[in-house]
């Protein structure tokens, strides 16, 4: 039954659907945290330290950030998958461009698919500059978080491959998200306004918070 429905179109887009809110629903926390840099080195150390100890002593040190670090490359596998088989099926079935153009579609809408190559670039570079330090300008320092996001949004790279990304990302949640609805069953004539104001909202709000970080770092609000 699970391939039947993995086969379908349907499924395809329901797996999307799941998978997105999953990783919707890491996005806002991951912002709440990362707001925290405003409160100084000291709070945003201590949360990073946290997130590691998080599930003490019924679970062993850094073992529910493993669980949620698997469970979101879980989500991102899916959601990725599902998204090009859906592509390459809709490109099996129009081989040939349409006589009548349809009606020119929202800018998120045509650029989902480039957005989702964004951020998937993004994701690689982001885990190799802030967790594991390969490519970290100016020395990677293990256990000090704020330090390395101030070493990483001090320099000009690292603030527009971070800014570009989130654009994306904003992009991405406010047609990504009524599509989801969608999907799932939740959209109807009567709700569509409200569902897609507040897939507007989650956009905005989520790129705000995301970019608030680099622009601080370079304002000197965050030093």
């Amino acid at each position: 039954m699970a391939r039947t429905v993995w086969d379908s179109s349907v499924g395809k887009k329901t797996v999307m659907a799941v998978s997105g809110l999953v990783m919707l629903l890491y996005l806002v926390v991951h912002m709440i945290g990362n707001l925290k840099i405003f409160f100084g080195s000291g709070e945003f150390n201590h949360y990073a330290h946290w997130l590691r100890t998080l599930g003490e002593p019924f679970l062993h040190y850094e073992w529910a950030l493993w669980i949620i670090r698997v469970a979101l490359v879980a989500a991102v596998v899916a959601h990725a998958t599902a998204a090009y088989q859906l592509s390459r099926r809709d490109i099996r079935a129009r081989p040939s461009k349409y006589v009548h153009r349809k009606a020119r579609a929202s800018y998120a809408t045509r650029t989902m698919r480039w957005g989702g190559v964004i951020l998937g670039l993004f994701i690689v570079w982001h885990i190799l500059d802030l967790t594991t330090g390969t490519v970290h300008p100016g020395g990677f320092q293990s256990g000090h978080p704020y330090q390395n996001v101030v070493d990483t949004f001090s320099t000009w790279y690292g603030n527009i491959i971070y800014i570009v990304a989130m654009l994306a990302l904003g992009l991405h949640i406010r047609h990504g998200f009524w599509s989801a609805a969608q999907t799932l069953g939740a959209g109807s004539r009567t709700r569509d306004r409200a569902l897609k104001t507040v897939a507007n909202v989650l956009a905005l709000l989520l790129t705000a918070g995301f970019v608030a970080v680099p622009v601080g770092v370079m304002t000197g609000v965050v030093s």
